[in-house]
């Protein structure tokens, strides 16, 4: 099938995994911001009858969600046969309700702006909650998730702790409990879980926090979707050591690593912090984060999406 692959701009590196993975270049595109900060995108070789794939993660989601839309736009004027939109990193999938009067549903938002330009289909990984998808109308989303690549690694580099049963899977708040489960059965004969249920008094700020679990001499894996400020994480690693955890590790697929985060996770007791590159990996990272790219499993989903084949498959020799 006639497709091609473009990168708009926000995660370059990803795209280029995802293009060598399929054996193709990545397609002409020209993106460039204007002085007064918008946005253009012209793409430089024909597309008429293509199958398009926009490679672009919203993160800073001002510019990125509006280079995006734009280049829906121009790929529907130049004829393109299917668009589909490769966001690794949803932004806006934090806020998929109405949680407070006179607020919008800024998932909704977005996922309205996507279809009304005609894309038609959207594949993405690991959304804050895969509810977003029902926002779509006419859009077909395809999920993806980073836990098979963790999995493949964790085994490896847990293999020592996995043998003795020494690793216990730690959900950082309740609404992760189903996340931290599925790596846990998958990895440990036992599968062995602990939650900390956590209290907020205002957005982005842990009140108090309680584990419910034994992390006593265990090597504690704290899972998790993404990582803000990383305030929350670098708690959570302080309690599991204060309730007798030998060493403390974190994994999360998107790493925004906002504000200070690193700082945080540099001053906290966490050994070391796995992310993918679902966000752009070319900025400068502490020492205790590692990268677990995610570039081959998009392009193995985009190959199937071409030819025509399941993308359940992807997972189900977990």
């Amino acid at each position: 099938m006639n497709y091609s692959i473009f990168s708009l701009g926000s995660n370059d590196g990803l795209a280029k995994k995802i293009a060598d993975k399929l054996g193709v270049e990545l397609g002409k595109i020209k993106c460039k911001t204007f002085a007064d900060g918008e946005q253009h995108v012209q793409f430089l070789e024909n597309l008429r009858g293509k199958n398009v794939f926009l490679v672009q993660s919203t993160n800073a989601p001002a510019d990125n969600m509006a280079r995006l839309l734009l280049a829906i736009d121009a790929a529907r004027g130049a004829s393109a046969h299917e668009i589909t939109a490769v966001i690794p990193y949803f932004g806006y999938a934090r806020q998929d309700r109405k949680a407070r009067p006179r607020e919008p549903i800024s998932a909704r938002v977005c996922a309205v702006m996507l279809e009304a330009l005609g894309t038609d289909r959207l594949l993405t990984m690991d959304l804050h909650n895969d509810a977003i998808g029902g926002f779509f109308r006419k859009t077909n989303v395809d999920y993806l998730y980073a836990r098979p690549v963790f999995l493949t690694f964790f085994k490896d580099f847990f293999k020592d702790a996995l043998a003795k049963d020494d690793l216990v899977v730690v959900s950082p708040d309740a609404g992760g409990v189903v996340r931290a489960q599925s790596f846990a059965k998958r990895l440990m004969k036992s599968a062995d879980l602990a939650i900390i249920h956590k209290e907020r008094d205002v957005p982005n700020q842990v009140a108090r926090m309680k584990l419910i679990g034994n992390v006593e001499g265990k090597i504690a894996l704290i899972v998790d979707d993404m990582a803000d400020t990383c305030g929350t994480m670098a708690t959570a690693a302080n309690l599991l050591v204060e309730s007798g955890a030998r060493e403390v590790y974190a994994v999360t697929t998107h790493g925004l690593l906002s504000g200070s985060a690193q700082e945080t996770i540099e001053k906290s007791p966490i050994k070391r912090f796995f992310i993918t590159d679902t966000i752009s990996a070319e900025r400068t990272l502490s020492p205790k984060i590692q990268i677990v790219s995610v570039g081959e499993i998009f392009g193995d989903a985009i190959s199937r999406i071409v030819s025509g084949e399941s993308l359940s498959a992807l997972f189900e020799a977990e």
